[in-house]
């Protein structure tokens, strides 16, 4: 805290008990004097001790703490549905029953690690997701009240005055100064007509741990983007997604400084309820909470991965925006290449897919070919399948060895029946063994499913021939065993060196850093 290292913004609280509020570690207020600091875990367990948060440094407008991904715990996994807006949805009823425990001992579990408990913390989470809505949009103050998920607009009032210590009006006069970070930029004329123009929309920064690897990041997801599904340029990425209350459209641009990275978010929302959903997927997906400068340090300690993870500081590791899509493009991606997977996958989209709702141009579903509207853009146009539509009728699309396809009709008739489940607040050990208990599944798609999904951050999938074509390249063991003896030595950030090993197959070997100690 004295350091004021902004590394550790978003990592714990700083209570201030003489003055009453909380603050990030960065704070550029004078150090207090010992005895009136605090530590938590949480702004909701600062709020339960009675203190607001700081004006000046405004401790949620941070990167989020990366525990919830690090840890498989009951309350990271708690945490992971809050985000998400479980309680919000379901109620804390909801949330006990979906983490497989009661009420009673989820909250005194809660109250014990984290300081507060599931109410507490949904408050908090409410409160956070208000002030993104009254910062980057120009809804009434009672549309901001209801969409961040309050019962009342008196509720949100007392929450916000608890909290900041000022009126909505007042909070968002302050947020929406000049000084504040600019907005996403308009799109072209051309992506404009293509834009689906569902739904209310609405723009958001939002901030990343540095360093922060977001062009890499980008690369990844292009190679993989579904034509009618997603675009990826070397900036920007969009796609359309399905959150709990409708279909949804999300651009996310890079933005900031190597110092101060952050992404801008653009997007169409069927419900302002699903606000919250959005930012934790799309957090998620960039990996944004990552403690990057830890995980750098323990695998430049490995030789082999010193030049890479010097040359490419803050690898992040890709999530996932929904975790059923995640399966099936896992599925389909078994033992064949990006290129034919993605084919394959584009195939089932313009099939199956439905139009996304109010798109210009898009064409009603079994029609013309997906996400080419009449002008010719390839913006994101289309839903990917659901499990029911793939369950019904996929068996006519899908193409490839017999048992592959059985293995795929399979899990769609089980997750549309609900007899199979995928949540960010799975174990990854349960996700895993209900993954492959089902014929046709093995460790490689349960391991990258629970890689993708849960961001699981020490998984070395040893099987992938891409991974250990890159091993090679590195001068590690290319044979799954030894480089899985190796690998021990990443723990507990074998994921994050997996993807170093996964760039490093796909780069020239001319292309590729040297160590200079290595002799290669």
């Amino acid at each position: 805290m004295s350091s004021r290292d902004a590394r550790f913004d978003g990592q714990f609280i700083t209570g201030v008990h003489s003055t009453g509020i909380y603050c990030r570690p960065s704070c550029p207020a004078a150090t207090p004097k010992p005895a009136n600091v605090s530590f938590y875990l949480t702004t909701a367990a600062a709020h339960e001790a009675g203190l607001r948060a700081c004006k000046r440094c405004l401790p949620d407008a941070v990167p989020g703490s990366p525990e919830w991904n690090i840890r498989d715990d009951l309350a990271a996994r708690a945490m992971r549905l809050i985000a998400d807006g479980a309680v919000e949805r379901d109620g804390v009823p909801g949330l006990a029953r979906r983490l497989g425990y009661s009420e009673r001992h989820l909250t005194r579990v809660l109250v014990t690690e984290l300081g507060a408990g599931p109410l507490a913390l949904a408050r908090a989470h409410r409160a956070q997701t208000a002030r993104l809505l009254l910062q980057g949009s120009e809804l009434s103050i009672s549309a901001v009240a209801f969409a961040a998920g309050f019962g009342s607009v008196r509720q949100f009032n007392d929450t916000i005055a608890a909290v900041y210590e000022r009126t909505p009006t007042e909070l968002r006069r302050t947020l929406q100064r000049p000084t504040r970070p600019a907005r996403p930029r308009s799109p072209s004329p051309e992506s404009a007509q293509a834009v689906p123009s569902a739904a209310t929309g609405i723009s958001l920064q939002l901030p990343a741990r540095a360093p922060f690897d977001g062009p890499g990041l980008l690369r990844f997801l292009a190679v993989r983007a579904l034509a009618g599904v997603e675009r990826a340029t070397a900036q920007v990425y969009s796609r359309t997604l399905r959150l709990p209350h409708g279909p949804a459209w999300v651009e996310l641009t890079l933005l900031g400084t190597d110092a101060a990275p952050s992404v801008a978010c653009r997007a169409g929302l069927a419900s302002l309820a699903d606000l919250a959903p959005l930012v934790s997927r799309v957090r998620r997906l960039l990996d944004l909470d990552a403690d990057s400068r830890a995980i750098d340090l323990a695998l430049a300690a490995d030789p082999a991965l010193a030049a890479g993870v010097a040359a490419t500081p803050g690898m992040r590791l890709p999530g996932s925006i929904d975790p059923e899509e995640t399966l099936f493009r896992a599925l389909i991606g078994q033992q064949v290449s990006v290129a034919a997977a993605r084919t394959a996958l584009t195939r089932l989209t313009a099939a199956l897919g439905d139009a996304f709702p109010g798109a210009a141009g898009a064409p009603a579903p079994g029609g013309d070919q997906p996400g080419t509207d009449q002008h010719g853009s390839d913006q994101p146009l289309r839903l990917f399948p659901t499990a029911a539509r793939i369950a019904a009728e996929g068996r006519s699309v899908l193409r490839g060895p017999a048992a592959r396809i059985d293995t795929i009709m399979r899990v769609a008739e089980e997750l549309s029946t609900g007899a199979l489940t995928l949540s960010f607040g799975d174990t990854r050990a349960d996700l895993e063994s209900r993954l492959t208990a089902l014929p046709g599944i093995g460790p490689w798609t349960a391991g990258y499913v629970a890689l993708r999904v849960l961001g699981s951050p020490d998984i070395l999938l040893t099987s992938d021939l891409a991974l250990r074509q890159g091993a090679a390249r590195l001068g590690l063991p290319p044979d799954a065993r030894n480089l899985a003896r190796h690998g021990e030595d990443w723990a507990p950030w074998r994921s994050y060196a997996g993807m170093h090993l996964w760039r490093a197959a796909g780069t020239p070997a001319a292309d590729l850093p040297r160590t200079p100690s290595s002799g290669r």
